[in-house]
């Protein structure tokens, strides 16, 4: 310390000679004063870091403003989560509309139809009745008749066909229950159990979908 003393104090001597009498007179005075100053420098230090520590912990105001934030970003996910449930609700009822909308366009006949089915059988049967070897020279009506039944017939099976209604004539096919109604089952010789073996009354299909199945006969295993 009284090196200390002595390097401060020869610093100093030319410029203030009340000085260098008084770290003459009391080298402690020089000691004191400068572990002051360096506690006061320690200090300034640690209040400046508590204040910076002070400074970094978020005040009340902010701390309510950060849990409404959050608050309000959870409400802006649950309201855009809505909307998009909304939209697709939306689409999947505008789709649903249209589908019933070409249903009606397609299927809108329907009940039509079956009411035609039965002129057409009715001219069916009317041709079927006409015994083949009849129709001759000989019987011009008859044949005019006949003649007329069968144009007839396949004008209306072109109407049908233009509209997308189309006959079931499934002789010899697998048995299918969305398309065929069975009247019976019986074996038979030479046939495919499970097979059609006889139709008793035509079916008809709008565009794909079974209108009227046919009446038919199934064969079964002896």
């Amino acid at each position: 310390m009284a090196a200390v003393a002595q390097c401060v104090w020869g610093a100093l001597r030319p410029r203030s000679p009340l000085l260098s009498l008084a770290l003459r007179t009391s080298p402690r005075l020089l000691c004191v004063a400068t572990q002051q100053k360096s506690t006061g420098q320690n200090l300034e230090e640690d209040q400046g870091q508590s204040h910076n520590e002070q400074k970094a912990e978020p005040t009340a105001a902010e701390r309510m403003l950060s849990e409404e934030k959050a608050k309000l970003e959870e409400q802006l996910k649950e309201v855009t989560d809505k909307y998009k449930r909304a939209l697709a609700d939306a689409e999947n009822v505008r789709q649903r509309s249209q589908k019933l909308v070409e249903e009606a366009k397609l299927y809108g006949i329907q009940s039509f139809c079956k009411d035609l089915l039965e002129v057409a059988d009715i001219l069916e049967k009317a041709t079927e009745s006409v015994p083949k070897e009849e129709i001759k020279d000989e019987n011009p009506h008859l044949k005019s008749l006949y003649e007329g039944l069968v144009m007839t017939e396949v004008q209306i099976q072109k109407v049908f066909k233009k509209h997308g209604l189309l006959r079931l004539d499934p002789v010899g096919a697998k048995f299918d229950p969305y398309e065929h109604e069975a009247l019976f089952h019986a074996p038979m010789e030479g046939k495919e159990p499970g097979t059609i073996a006889l139709v008793s009354k035509i079916g008809y299909k709008l565009h794909g979908r079974t209108l009227r199945p046919a009446l038919v006969g199934v064969v079964k295993d002896a």
